[in-house]
């Protein structure tokens, strides 16, 4: 093994939604539809990305179907039908070799037990690849699906999501490393004194444990953190090992960068072991005016009604229809949803002096992440400037629409970092942590 320290180089993820990043990238002429019912075209973005070398493939997700509002404009939301992400990451691990799977589950309407058991089984299904994004649900709908009147409060769902967290790691630590034995001629299956059993006892949670699924290649799954506000970068520095956030100008990457860092030594943890991916929407062209005339394509094919309700949904605010939609953007009670997506997104509204409408416009595609139209060479300048600038260690890359946004990035994007020894040029190892250049979690014992 070769003793010298690799240099640093970006992660990057494919984060995908079934019809694309874009409200309306299911409207392009060549953009798969049915990503959310055929696994084929789910098979075919996993590997694009694994193609593109990404760490990992990352999916999206929420637990309800908003029915709130006028039906014809329901009827025109491209993103109704979902895989369970568990199940499909399942299936693409048997598609892939070695792009990391990460899926979004919340818990605020998960139990840990069931929780730590479907990741530990994904992860010896894929041979250590698999990741968990911890939500807590911005979605107040989904409260409605899980024999609850109305959301928890903001300030309890992380509460409980901390000590969810905990129960869950505490149970990926049940058997060491060669707990199991499997010696035929003895009758010895596994060493009784290499289990433990967890005995949570906390405010939310009573688990014994163990866990009845054996340890994974990489230790345990990787832990994803996605929350921007002043709770959820407390919870990222205290426990994730990626951090997915949304920020639109380098400064305020920097500011996000180094506060969370601060606070990740603050816990006692290294820097050195957790991974800031911001969000980026990049539109690529031959040249700047071809990526700004693909933008303005994909704008052109927004509903405005339905812009104004993923508006309504990303910033947690109910019927906006109410307002003008040329008319300046109101202001707005803090949310119980998605808090720092709101500030973020108004933020940049009293900045440009946007109305209402375009404040949908520029919701509609990148949601408060990093927008960039251009070429390769440009994109990859911006991309260079956040990693070696303190603010990102790698990005989750959102494509506008599937498959051609992706497949655009992996073809031009890529290769750029790579000749600037930004980026890997072939997969190094074999488990998801191998690629963020993580450790494997050695058994507590």
């Amino acid at each position: 093994m070769d003793p010298r320290p690799r240099p640093r180089t970006m992660s990057l993820g494919a984060f995908v939604h079934e019809t694309g990043q874009h409200v309306a990238g299911w409207r392009h002429p060549d953009a798969h539809t049915g990503a959310g019912t055929n696994f084929g075209q789910m098979v075919d973005a996993a590997r694009t990305a694994e193609r593109g070398l990404f760490d990992l493939f990352f999916l999206a997700d929420t637990a309800a179907l908003s029915l709130a509002g006028d039906p014809a404009v329901q009827g025109r939301f491209g993103k109704a039908a979902k895989f369970e992400p568990i199940t499909v990451l399942s299936a693409l691990a048997a598609m892939t070799t070695h792009i990391g799977l990460v899926g979004t589950v919340s818990s605020t309407f998960s139990d840990p037990y069931l929780l730590a058991r479907q990741f530990a089984s994904l992860d010896q299904i894929s041979g250590g690849r698999a990741g968990w994004n911890l939500v807590t649900s911005n979605n107040e709908a989904e409260a409605l699906n899980h024999s609850r009147e109305a959301h928890p409060a903001h300030a309890d769902r992380y509460e409980r999501a901390i000590e969810f967290a905990a129960v869950v790691q505490g149970l990926w630590e049940s058997w060491d490393e060669d707990a199991f034995i499997r010696d035929k001629d003895s009758g010895m299956f596994f060493d009784p004194t290499k289990v433990h059993a967890l005995n949570h006892q906390g405010r939310h949670f009573q688990v014994r444990g163990p866990l009845n699924v054996a340890r994974s290649p990489q230790g345990r799954p990787v832990l994803v953190q996605a929350g921007a506000s002043d709770t959820g970068r407390g919870v990222a520095a205290q426990l994730a090992e990626i951090v997915f956030t949304a920020q639109t100008t380098f400064e305020q990457g920097q500011e996000f960068y180094g506060d969370v860092m601060r606070r990740v030594t603050e816990y006692g943890r290294a820097p050195a072991d957790v991974r800031v991916l911001p969000g980026i929407y990049p539109v690529v062209g031959r040249t700047k005016a071809e990526a700004e005339e693909k933008f303005a394509y994909l704008q052109s094919l927004i509903d405005p009604a339905v812009g104004l309700s993923v508006l309504g949904h990303t910033i947690g605010v109910p019927n906006l229809a109410q307002y003008p939609l040329d008319g300046p953007v109101p202001d707005m009670a803090i949310t119980n949803g998605p808090r720092s997506r709101q500030a973020l997104l108004l933020e940049a509204a009293r900045r440009d002096n946007l109305t209402l409408r375009q404040l949908c416009e520029l919701n509609a595609g990148p949601r408060g992440h990093l927008l960039i139209c251009g070429t390769a060479v440009q994109i990859a300048d911006e991309m260079e400037q956040w990693f070696r600038g303190g603010a990102a260690d790698g990005f989750n890359v959102m494509p506008a629409w599937l498959p051609g946004s992706l497949t655009e990035f992996v073809d031009e994007v890529v290769p750029e970092l790579q000749n600037r020894g930004l980026y890997r040029t072939a997969y190094e190892g074999t488990t998801l942590r191998d690629h963020l250049g993580l450790p494997a979690q050695k058994a507590r014992g």
